[in-house]
This record gives structure tokens, sequence and C-alpha cells, in this order.
């Protein structure tokens, strides 16, 4: 509970000159005031003293300092007469020249206890409150304010109703005093002592906190049992915030005296390890785990992990072989990326750029993917699909990712699933075997160095299942973005989110996959090329590469289309280009011999040329289009 300041005619900051007395005290002489005798008659008008930011209420007593030449003209005046002026609190604390529109219509009638002048011009005043008012007109507003009142006597009635509540108010008080180092003792003393319901509303109403709009508004509550309601539900709220602070305080007390308990403990077992001989630099690798694991952004879970593992690693003797696994569990948590992600680049016309220089053709799929970065520019937070690239080896579905994550501005990452039979290569093993380690998906994500990159699973249709384990069973959850924000690898034992990682598929063929697995996956199918397409890739991707890997330029050797399109008919039979790339590699490797071995003339291949670089034509294509013999026919 607060006592009451004085801000009256002084500005808010401002204290009083005389240290006004407790709320306890305050109440303890008002009481033996009211019981000394036959209090002095009422006028029917008095001076009004108007003040900023306090209430005075009946059965207190309140210091109040003075400023206004209004104010202590009406101050002289009343000390001349009854000493009784009429306090009211302003509307608006910046007010200097309040008048009757500018202050409440409902103050309390003050009995003068005692007057100071200070020497810098300012009276302070200690008075009690005697009676509520209402203002019923201004009299006067020059040299002083008066004004006609009407007083406001509490109500006598005392019902089962007005005893509930008053037992209920003095409950709710004493456990706030309890509650509040700040208030003295006594207050319970002279809160007992007070024999009117009206008056324990109006003590608790004067001493509790809040604002000054809801002081005056319990000082116009003329009915009691209202008024006593209305401090019942604040007393509820301030018990409930000083419970809540004190549960806080107790809370961080005991957190105080587990990190000093810990920290004493901790000084102890380093000193028995120096006495033991250990090496100093066990505390500074602990030290150092300590601060990657401080920087490392973990999650909530992982960080308690964490904390209880270097517990134990403070623990354990160094040379037991469980102090390596702890202090590498350690160090596996600080290194996935928990807060590192990259920013997306969403821009279509940059994507559509870099589809074309990296890939020829495949118009449907460009689309499709063109529409998939639309959807995440305008919903970045959205669940995507899973894309899935279905088509024959060499056509490039790989690539196809690799554009994607260049295009996004994303880390790429490449797990080939062919010949995975256990599980655990993608969950992890626990940390219970000898020399177990994070699945590959976690690794992955390691080494990526980013929460979010572009992580491609390829070959997807070539993942097996043994008696170890299903591995797809683990990618149904990988791909599935209602559960990969709690993956939980079996080496970290935490989850770890996979909801930011755009996953992406690869697959030659479709039946192999699992039902369940292909459910969670859009596919999208590349198909192969003609061999016009076939010569058009060459010229432009493979050649430029195969040049630049081979150490050649374009002027030392060229090739025709014609001898392109040989390779591509008579060396080669893919649907893709995989081959085709390896035999104009194999031209080149001839070439670049030749230059190695002095020769200088630019080398022109055409189709004559094949043969002394690759050998002998391997396919012959169109065979039946080339048996002219007379009675043959042409079959399967």
């Amino acid at each position: 509970m607060d006592e009451p300041t004085d801000t009256s005619a002084s500005p808010p900051d401002q204290a009083p000159a005389v240290a006004p007395p407790s709320p306890a005290r305050q109440d303890a002489k008002s009481a033996g005031a009211l019981a000394a005798g036959k209090r002095t008659p009422i006028p029917d008008r008095l001076p009004i003293v108007p003040m900023r930011e306090v209430v005075a209420f009946p059965g207190t007593i309140v210091p109040l300092g003075v400023e206004r030449e209004k104010s202590k003209r009406a101050i002289e005046q009343a000390i001349g007469t009854n000493k009784m002026i009429g306090v009211v609190t302003q509307r608006f604390a910046e007010t200097e020249d309040p008048g009757l529109d500018t202050v409440y219509r409902v103050g309390t009638v003050c009995s003068i206890l005692r007057l100071i002048r200070m020497p810098d011009g300012t009276v302070n005043i200690i008075v009690h409150g005697l009676t509520r008012f209402g203002i019923v007109e201004m009299v006067s507003t020059d040299p002083i304010l008066t004004a006609a009142i009407q007083t406001r006597e509490d109500s006598t009635e005392l019902s089962s109703e007005i005893e509930a509540l008053v037992n209920n108010a003095r409950q709710g008080a004493s456990r706030v005093i309890e509650l509040s180092p700040s208030i003295p003792d006594e207050a319970q003393v002279v809160l007992t002592n007070i024999d009117t319901p009206g008056g324990v509303a109006d003590f608790l109403g004067a001493n509790l906190p809040m604002p000054t709009v809801k002081r005056q508004e319990l000082l116009e509550t003329f009915d009691v049992a209202e008024r006593l309601r209305k401090v019942n539900a604040i007393l509820a709220q301030q018990v409930e915030v000083l419970e809540l602070s004190d549960k806080i305080h107790s809370q961080v007390r005991e957190q105080m005296d587990k990190q000093q308990r810990e920290y004493y403990l901790q000084q102890q077992l380093q000193a028995i390890q120096k006495e033991l001989g250990e090496a100093d630099g066990r505390t500074s690798e602990i030290e150092h785990l300590r601060e990657r694991v401080a920087q490392a952004g973990l999650s909530e879970e992982a960080g308690k992990e964490a904390e209880r593992e270097l517990g134990r690693i403070a623990r354990i003797p160094q040379a037991s072989p469980e102090y390596s696994v702890a202090v590498d569990y350690v160090t596996w948590l600080c290194d996935l990326p928990w807060a590192v992600q990259t920013a997306d680049q969403l821009d279509l016309d940059r994507a559509r750029q870099i589809l074309d220089e990296d890939h020829y053709d495949l118009d449907k799929v460009k689309k499709r993917i063109l529409e998939f970065l639309a959807v995440r520019k305008l919903n970045p937070e959205g669940k995507g699909p899973i894309l899935c690239f279905l088509g024959p080896p060499g056509v490039g579905k790989t690539s196809l990712g690799q554009s994607i994550a260049r295009a996004l501005g994303r880390k790429f990452i490449r797990l080939s699933l062919g010949g995975i039979h256990d599980e655990a290569q993608l969950r992890g093993h626990r940390r219970t075997y000898i020399g177990s380690m994070p699945g590959r998906i976690i690794q992955e994500i390691r080494r990526a160095g980013s929460r979010n990159p572009l992580f491609m699973l390829d070959e997807v249709d070539k993942i097996g299942q043994d008696f170890r384990g299903d591995p797809s069973s683990a990618l149904l959850e990988v791909l599935d973005p209602a559960q990969n924000n709690n993956f939980v690898d079996n080496y970290l034992d935490v989850a770890f989110d996979l909801s930011r990682v755009l996953f992406i598929g690869t697959a030659n063929y479709l039946d192999p996959i699992p039902p369940p697995l292909r459910d969670r996956m859009e596919l999208i199918t590349l198909s192969g090329y003609t061999t016009q397409e076939k010569v058009f890739i060459a010229r432009r991707y493979l050649v430029p590469r195969q040049l630049k890997e081979n150490g050649l330029t374009a002027e030392q050797v060229t090739f025709s289309d014609d001898a392109i399109r040989r390779i591509a008919t008579a060396y080669t039979r893919e649907a893709g280009v995989r081959d085709l790339e390896r035999q104009i590699g194999a031209v080149i490797r001839g070439v670049a011999a030749e230059v190695a071995g002095g020769r200088r003339k630019p080398t022109a291949i055409g189709p004559g040329q094949l043969k002394s670089y690759l050998g002998p034509e391997r396919f012959t294509y169109e065979a039946a289009r080339q048996t002219g013999v007379p009675g043959v026919a042409t079959g399967l």
C-alpha cells in the first residue's frame, strides 16, 4: 500500500517539505481524534483547495504542499475560522488556475491539524479527512475559491453482506501487508481498530496503489457496499500481482543459490583436479565448449541437453572413453546450423535466366519450377510440395536441382540413396554404440552450414530394405511437412527443424518407389532428347565444358554438327547426353595429346575424323531402311 504523496500545488515530482507519518499512524491519530468528542459542525460553505494527483479520504491524515496564492489565502482564512477546507482533485494536473469545470465535484472536508511555512514561500499542511461532500455551486473564485457544499455521510446500516465484504477486505489487506515488506506491521493494527465498514474501504482506498482516477471513483462511491466491492476487486488484483512477484523473486533467489553452489563446487573440483595433476587443457576445452554452446543458438531442448553433457564432461575423468563420446556429442550439437540460414532470392526473371543458361528446352519442367518459386515468393512460410524429377539417366535431373539452388541463393547438398539398406544410415546410431554418429541427413545439413539448403535426394527408386530396417520409412518423416519440424536423429536424441529445407528427389523409374513415399512427392517427368536436341546441347554446353576441362580453346578444336550427330547416333544409345559428353571428351583428349606433342594447327572434327579417335562405329540406326534386297521382308 502506498502513502499519499504531496503533489498538490507543486509539480508532481516535488516531495513535501515535511516527511509524512506512516499510514498506520495517520489512522491511529484520526481514530483518536474522532473518539475524543463531538466533531465541529461543518458549514454550508467552505474554501476550496484543488490538488494535483492527490485524493483525500475521510478518516485519513494527509500531508499537502501548497504553492498557489489562492490556495494559501484559503488556508489562511480557514486557520482564522474553523480550520476546515474542502480538498478536491483536479481533473488535469497541468491546469494552473483550476475552476469548477476542471475539478471533480466530489471531495473531502478536511480539518487542518498543522501548518508550516517554508522559506521558499510554500506552505505545508497536515489535514485530517472528516467526511465526503459534493459541490453544489461555486460561490466565488476570487480572492479564493469558495463553494456551497452538501456533505454525504456513510450509512450506518450493517447487513450480513457488508459484514462479509468487510471480512474479505481485511483478509485481502492482511495478505497484501504480508507480501509487501515496505508496509509497516502496525498498518495491520490500525486496520483492525477501524470499526466502520466505510472507514475500512476509505483506509484501503487511500493506501492501496492505484491510479488517481480509481481513487476518485472510490471517493465518489457513496454506497458503502458498492465501495467495498470495488476495494475487494482491487485487493484481489493486488494480491495476485504480489504473489506472482514473490514467486518470481523466490525462483530468482533459488536460481542464484543454485548457481553459487555450482560455482563453489566447480572451484572445489578444479582444485582437486589440479592436485591430481590433470592438465589445464581439460578446463580450457570445457570453457571453449561452453562458449560454443552459448553462441550456437541451440533450441531450448538442445540447450538443456548440451548443459547436461557439459556437466558430465566436467565430472568424467579425461582418460575415460565416455569423455570423448560426450565431447563429440556436444561438438556435433554446436556444429549444426540451428539459427543460420540464407535469404531466399525469389526474382523470377533471374530464375528463368539461370534455368535457360543451364538447360536447353524442358519448357514444361521450367514452367513448373517457376510456378513453384512464385508460390514460395507469395507465401514464404507455406508448406510447398516435394518435387521429384522422374526421367532416364543423363537428362539433367541433378543439374536442374543445382540450378534451382543457384536461382534461390541456397546451399546445395546431394544425398545418393542408391544402395542404402539400413535405416540407421539416415537416422543415425544411438550413442550407446561405439563409433556412433548422426545419420546422413544431419551430416549433410552440417556440411551445408545452413538450416534451409536445397537438399537433393538422388535415386529415390534405388533405396532398398532388409532385416536392418526400411530406410524409406525414415524418408516418410523427412518429406512430411507436418512432421519434419521435429526430426529426431538417433544420435542427437533432440528435435531438429527440417521444415525450412527444400527437398527435391530424383528417380529413373516410378515402380520401385514405395507408394507411401511416392504419395508425398509431386512427380515431374523429364523425357529423353531427340538427336537434333542432343546436337544443340552438345554445341552449347558439352563441348565448351570438355574444352575447359582438358585445357583447350575453341580455336584449337572445332566440331561440325554432322560430327556431333554421328557421335550421338553411331557411338551412343541413350535418352540423355551423359555418354555423348563422355565420347566428346574422348575426342578432345585425343586432340589434347596431339597439341601436347607439338601440333600447332587447329583441328576440325568432322564425321571422317571420328574413327581415328573413337574407333569403329558401335551402333547402326534405321537398319530396316538400309535393307534393299528384293524378296526380303523386315520384321521386328
